[in-house]
Formats: structure tokens, C-alpha cells, sequence
């Protein structure tokens, strides 16, 4: 009796089956993406002034956040009080929204955020705005 062999029931499986991977990758860009606003926000803490008349703030525009101890930053990234009017510039002329949103700390001095919101202006703001918490 002899053995039949059939090399078509025999070939090796030449295919890589990349389901698992995407699965992967798909929950690692979402765990990503979850936890990066999580990790902006606490990398530069402002405790925001209470009002009672407190609106939702506009979500369009600029964003300038002032820290209790005068830190400055422009939509998320760090900017020196000088290179502030160059910036404005850049972002109005990019063809955004002219708003600018003023995140300052309770404790931040004043003549500060009067002269961001007046370097806002003088750049070409149209409409200039605080932020506050709810009471």
C-alpha cells in the first residue's frame, strides 16, 4: 500500500493575519487620546476667579492662560510677555477666529492681564474676554 502525499493539503499558510495588531493599535490611539488633554491640563494649574454671572466661555479663538506667578501661555505652549504681539499677529493672520480668551489665575497681578488684553487688541483682536468659574 502506498501513501498518497498532497502537496496542495501541505503548504505552509504564507499569510500574516494583522487583525490582532490593528486591534492593538486602535485601543493604544484611544487611550492616548483620552489621556493627553488629562495631562495638559495639569501641567499648568489656574485656579480661575468665582462670578456669579459666569457665561460658557466661546470655544474659537486664542487662548492665553496667566499662572498665579506671571507664567504666560498661548494655546497650550509657553510665551514671554515681548514675544506676545508677534504671536497674536500670527495666529489672526492664520484666519482664525479673533477672539482672545483671557484664562488668568485669582492671584495673577492685574497690570498684567490689562496689558495682554490691551497687546491683544493693539494685534488686532475683535473681541477680548475673561474666564471665570460659576459660583
Amino acid at each position: 500500500m502506498a501513501w498518497k502525499i498532497n502537496n496542495h493539503s501541505e503548504r505552509m499558510m504564507a499569510e500574516i493575519n494583522i487583525t490582532p495588531l490593528t486591534d492593538v493599535m486602535l485601543v493604544l490611539l484611544v487611550i492616548f487620546m483620552v489621556t493627553t488633554p488629562l495631562i495638559m491640563t495639569e501641567s499648568f494649574k489656574i485656579k480661575l476667579p468665582r462670578a456669579v454671572t459666569s457665561d460658557a466661555e466661546p470655544g474659537k479663538g486664542m487662548i492665553v492662560a496667566v499662572s498665579a506667578d506671571g507664567v504666560i501661555n498661548l494655546n497650550g505652549r509657553a510665551v514671554a510677555l515681548p514675544d506676545l504681539p508677534g504671536e497674536f499677529k500670527r495666529g489672526f493672520d492664520a484666519g482664525g477666529d479673533r477672539t482672545v480668551v483671557v484664562k488668568a489665575d485669582g492671584d495673577a497681578r492685574h497690570s498684567l492681564i490689562v496689558r495682554i488684553l490691551d497687546t491683544a487688541k493693539l494685534a488686532g483682536a475683535e473681541r477680548l474676554s475673561i474666564a471665570t468659574e460659576r459660583e
